[in-house]
């Protein structure tokens, strides 16, 4: 070990760190959400499960070491020689769990409605190097620590139990809680600086609003129901099965429409049908129930009008998704969205189109595509 250390601080490595210590945290960042974009897969992939865990036991091991460092118990010890790089591997760990939380929120086709909550973990994963210039702010470092570590017991927790709706949820966010106000807690009373630095009841009234502030975005569908994840949403002219495969008959929009694979205005005859195709990835043996909810907007009111509720069960495991689809005939020409929603109301994705009934026109680039 004590050659392995002699080694790195010759090493050609430290040295470009040294030499180049303003673009250091940068290239650590992109490096790891590099490194997550091609590893990180399924979140209940048996490699996915682990490095989450690995991070986030690092991560906190870390962070303790260096709340604590200013207290002098590292002092002449070969941990004290590398201190400097720990705000560096804060920053690292903070930026992979947040770049895998990116990558899994970003699998759902639509995010209109858990928007808010998905700007805060993109401005994350941007505002690492702003972070690393104000890592010495402790209360600045417990809230982004408790807000990753809420995350993370979202995600995993479900996974472990097989288990997901609005009490998992309640219970991962306390776990979280307990787990950070104990960490915090017990830096506190170990280290000096830490007391002089913090005022306990601040940083524990802090944390607990950020709490109440996640739990609230839930409770108003703006997060979505992780781990479940819309990968699909399609509206269709016509949807069969051929080989245990789902056959799907779309309109395709213009090539540089790179958001969204349909047409939005949904060309139809007056006695035609609509179906709405939706895949939901769910992680192994997790079983849930599904709800496409149709909407059409009605112009004379301006609001939103619930025309049906239709729902169907998924089992996760498959990697593609658990497909299914609904339909409707007799539908009124205009606006309509359909909301792909669990059972307690929390929004997957929205399928949204435009119904145009005219029978001298036909369907627009319409393509067969198999799931």
């Amino acid at each position: 070990m004590k050659r392995a250390l002699v080694k790195f601080r010759n090493s050609g490595f430290r040295k470009f760190l040294t030499r180049h210590q303003k673009y250091a945290p940068i290239i650590f960042f992109i490096a790891g959400f590099i490194f997550d974009s091609l590893t990180l897969g399924r979140i209940d992939r048996l490699y996915d499960v682990i490095m989450l865990c690995l991070y986030m036991t690092l991560l906190t091991t870390v962070l303790y070491l260096y709340n604590v460092v200013d207290d002098g118990k590292w002092k002449n010890t070969k941990l004290g020689e590398y201190e400097e790089y720990l705000p560096l591997a804060i920053q690292f760990f903070f930026g992979g769990l947040s770049s895998a939380y990116v990558i899994y929120f970003s699998r759902s086709v639509s995010l209109s409605k858990t928007m808010s909550f998905f700007i805060i973990l993109i401005v994350l994963f941007f505002a690492n190097e702003y972070l690393k210039k104000r890592i010495s702010n402790k209360y600045l470092q417990f809230s982004v620590y408790f807000f990753i570590s809420f995350t993370f017991f979202v995600f995993m927790i479900p996974v472990f139990i097989k288990e997901m709706n609005t009490g998992i949820f309640i219970v991962s966010g306390a776990v979280s809680l307990v787990c950070t106000l104990i960490l915090i807690v017990f830096i506190y009373i170990i280290s000096p600086s830490t007391r002089l630095e913090v005022h306990l009841g601040k940083i524990i009234g802090l944390i607990l609003s950020i709490y109440g502030v996640i739990n609230l975005f839930y409770f108003l569908n703006l997060i979505p129901p992780v781990p479940l994840a819309m990968e699909t949403g399609l509206v269709a002219h016509n949807i069969g099965i051929r080989n245990n495969k789902y056959v799907v008959s779309y309109e395709t929009d213009e090539w540089y429409v790179f958001w969204r694979d349909y047409r939005h205005k949904f060309i139809l005859q007056p006695d035609g049908t609509v179906y709405v195709f939706s895949s939901i990835f769910a992680p192994t043996d997790l079983e849930k129930s599904i709800l496409h909810r149709w909407k059409w907007f009605d112009r004379n009111t301006g609001s939103w009008e619930i025309m049906d509720n239709i729902g169907y069960e998924i089992t996760g495991g498959r990697d593609g998704g658990y497909r299914g689809y609904t339909f409707k005939n007799n539908v009124k020409p205009g606006r309509w969205q359909i909301e792909v929603i669990t059972e307690e109301g929390l929004v997957l994705g929205i399928i949204d189109f435009e119904i145009i009934m005219n029978p001298d026109l036909q369907p627009k680039g319409m393509v067969q595509r198999e799931f």
